[in-house]
């Protein structure tokens, strides 16, 4: 008998206690600052407020994020509903079904907040394609399994040997959509270290750290300083002088900031002007007729943070930790389709 995924909602879960989950037959969350999710009213709302007087330094964005997780692990999920956990120790896909209603373990360690279940197969990651195991290694803790939930539902007919048959481009298209979404993410992630972590001085000292790796030499000037240079850098020892302005507010820099290092400068100098966000349509338009200024936006300088972050100083990697990862290219033969 075929599954079919619209009858009970299928779940994903990651934890970094597999041996919990696959030895006690449970599944479970953290937040043990929370405390019993049951004596929380059952809205999102009340969650929200909850999550918000708990952790208060937190941003709405993150509040949103982590109340909603647990009010569906304590709510939303239902008796009967399937559970796929990828567990790292064996690197197998674990298939179970919800078998009791949430509550609070207070002896536990970290895990918390619990459900019983109760496994029904476990299968090697070769045995799904690539777009399911993408989907399954989503980052958040909990999570609704859509686009791929029939593949892993079918993982549970009797003799089932793995996804086979599928049509390359079909593979080529997954890859493709997975490391796109890699590289937004890494972006995004970037982008947020920076606006949370090197406002103001903090922010000159690491492009100046960064103009260093690509080569340059590079002085930050003196904080309180009145010259409106925030960065003086020479590509050599020689003339041309490039005067360098960083902005590490939130809005979109407007022409009358741009104009303000070009009076900076003196005869033969140049111009640079770095901003994590972007430039107003007319400061985008003064840039393009004043062709001895560079603007920088945010994402330019992520793509330079990452072409040149192996040669940024150990403080500044440490501040955005990154990982090298390889992507799975799969060639398709042109007249084959193979």
């Amino acid at each position: 008998m075929h599954l079919l995924a619209d009858e009970k909602r299928v779940w994903g879960i990651h934890t970094r206690d597999d041996l919990l989950f696959l030895k006690h037959d449970v599944i479970a969350i953290g937040w043990r600052e929370i405390g019993d999710l049951s004596q929380i009213q059952p809205t999102r709302e009340a969650f929200k407020e909850k999550y918000a007087s708990v952790f208060k330094d937190e941003k709405k964005g993150q509040v949103a994020l982590g109340a909603g997780m647990l009010y569906r692990f304590a709510h939303e999920m239902q008796i009967d509903d399937y559970i796929v956990f990828p567990s790292k120790s064996n690197r197998e896909v674990n298939i179970g079904i919800v078998t009791g209603s949430y509550y609070y373990d207070e002896t536990a360690t970290n895990y918390v907040q619990q459900r019983k279940v109760k496994w029904l197969k476990s299968l090697p990651r070769t045995f799904f394609s690539q777009g399911a195991l993408y989907e399954i290694g989503a980052t958040m803790t909990l999570f609704s399994v859509k686009n791929y939930a029939d593949e892993f539902m079918s993982a549970l007919e009797k003799g089932f040997k793995g996804v086979s048959n599928l049509d390359p481009m079909d593979e080529v298209e997954t890859v493709a959509a997975t490391a796109s979404e890699i590289k937004e993410v890494t972006r995004d992630f970037i982008l947020k270290e920076l606006s949370r972590r090197m406002k103001g001085y903090p922010m000159e000292e690491f492009v100046a750290d960064l103009l260093r790796a690509m080569g340059y030499r590079a002085d930050v000037s003196p904080q309180g300083g009145d010259s409106g240079i925030d960065i003086t850098a020479y590509k050599d020892e020689l003339p041309p002088r490039i005067l360098v302005q960083v902005k590490s507010h939130d809005g979109d820099v407007k022409e009358q900031t741009i104009m303000s290092l070009k009076g900076a400068m003196r005869e033969g100098d140049y111009g640079l002007f770095v901003t994590l966000s972007d430039y107003t349509k007319n400061a985008k338009k003064y840039l393009s007729n004043t062709p001895i200024i560079r603007g920088i936006n945010g994402d330019e300088l992520v793509e330079l943070i990452l072409k040149y972050y192996d040669h940024l100083t150990d403080k500044h990697r440490k501040m955005i930790p990154l990982q090298m990862i390889y992507i799975p290219m799969v060639s398709i033969d042109e007249n084959t389709g193979e």
